[in-house]
């Protein structure tokens, strides 16, 4: 039976564990995984532009032996040209796998009911699963565990906020979330990562005021205006200023390092310097994405 990846959120702390243990063991070892996809082809599905999604996946998946086929839908929505769930089953006719970043999770869904074979979700407005999985395998890589490391995350509650969430709960990461008012996180989704850290003694709050992070051994943040999002910056400017990640904030809260997504606007929601500061993991968490995404589609694909 085929198995998705749209966002975690029903996965166990044990499968979650194993995932990531697979993905360390990828990047330690990658000529042990070379023929993984060997005959196989991915369909990379793009509604929205990407550079680390779409190259990692690119490269990730020749490195596995596959082949990519990127469709370029950049253009214009899916919505309106092809019923998504006729794309999903023409797709699944020639491919192995459909990777798609697109707009809407609905669109995911609806791709997951129709396609025989497996959907990733390298992006949608609620979830950035792959980006969660490559930020806990640097975390992992820093501190030698998830488990009781605590990470602060400051700025606009969005899709890789919701991942880190899920994904940090699972792994048993504390998770500080520390936004302004009127830009908190789902809170359903912030509701499932409680549950989560019922069980896997995760410590998840939220916030308006980030001395709530004062204790964490990481600050995560992220741009303020989310891709696609036309909101002059210049109307919520004031508000997120004082959320600025920058030197002082990593001084008082005592974290170690800082992190971040990416793309990266220096000196607006992260300092340039803090950037290229020896505490700044952003390119091991660039690095990471296609490991982590290697280790999704062996767990989905290999034999």
């Amino acid at each position: 039976m085929k198995q998705d990846l749209l966002t975690f959120a029903e996965w166990s702390p044990e499968d979650m564990q194993k995932l990531l243990a697979l993905a360390v063991e990828i990047k330690q070892s990658p000529a042990s995984y070379a023929n993984v996809l060997a005959g196989k082809s991915v369909v990379a599905l793009f509604e929205k532009p990407s550079l680390r999604t779409r190259v990692s996946f690119d490269i990730g998946i020749n490195r596995l032996g596959g082949h990519m086929v990127y469709l370029d839908s950049q253009a214009g929505k899916l919505a309106g040209r092809e019923d998504a769930v006729d794309m999903a089953a023409n797709l699944a006719c020639w491919a192995d796998a459909i990777v798609a970043r697109v707009y809407s999770h609905r669109t995911l869904e609806q791709f997951a009911k129709a396609a025989k074979v497996p959907v990733i979700n390298a992006l949608c407005d609620l979830y950035h699963p792959c980006q969660g999985l490559a930020d806990y395998l640097t975390v992992f890589e820093r501190f030698g565990k998830t488990q009781g490391v605590t990470m602060a995350y400051v700025g606009d509650g969005n899709n890789v906020t919701h991942s880190l969430l899920i994904v940090g709960a699972l792994l048993g990461c504390h998770q500080v979330v520390v936004t302004p008012e009127g830009h908190e996180v789902n809170q359903d989704i912030f509701a499932k990562a409680k549950q989560i850290g019922e069980v896997t003694g995760a410590q998840i709050t939220q916030s308006h005021n980030f001395a709530a992070a004062k204790g964490a051994d990481v600050i995560y943040t992220d741009t303020w205006l989310s891709m696609g999002d036309d909101t002059p910056l210049e109307i919520i400017k004031d508000k997120f200023m004082p959320y600025q990640v920058n030197e002082a904030m990593m001084a008082a809260t005592g974290a170690s390092f800082v992190m971040h997504c990416q793309p990266a606007h220096r000196d607006l929601e992260i300092t340039g310097t803090l950037i290229d500061s020896a505490e700044s993991l952003l390119m091991q968490q660039a690095e990471n994405r296609m490991h982590g995404q290697n280790a999704i589609l062996t767990h989905l694909l290999g034999s």
